[in-house]
């Protein structure tokens, strides 16, 4: 099975690393797909997106993404995020409050936190 290092990275900790099978993020001229041995790319991530990183055990690593960089590169890829956060650290019950009440911004990142965490907004 072909396989990649993946680091997935926020400016205050790393989330996650290991190796992976496939990696999937929305950035700005869409969503991507990135298998092994993919071609170099550099995209700005979206505001409010989520990325899927399938391990190599057949898990699936699932963050909200505020913002950043997907760096793909002939040792991996790496995802460089402003601010994210794992499916499971996420209070799904402050994201629906945050959809409904925030502005546009924040309505845009709690979206993106219940819909990493599983549920619709």
């Amino acid at each position: 099975m072909a396989e990649m290092t993946v680091q997935l990275v926020a400016v205050e900790r790393r989330l996650w690393s290991g190796t992976a099978t496939s990696v999937v993020a929305q950035t700005l001229e869409g969503e991507i797909g990135i298998l092994p041995g993919h071609e170099p790319v550099l995209g700005q991530l979206v505001e409010g997106g989520v990325v899927r990183i399938r391990t190599t055990d057949n898990d699936l690593v699932t963050a909200a993404v505020h913002g950043g960089f997907l760096s793909v590169t002939g040792d991996g890829v790496s995802i460089l995020a402003e601010d994210a956060e794992l499916s499971h650290e996420i209070d799904v019950e402050q994201a629906r409050a945050d959809a409904q009440d925030a502005d546009d911004v924040q309505r845009a990142r709690a979206i993106a936190r219940l819909r990493a965490a599983g549920h619709s907004a």
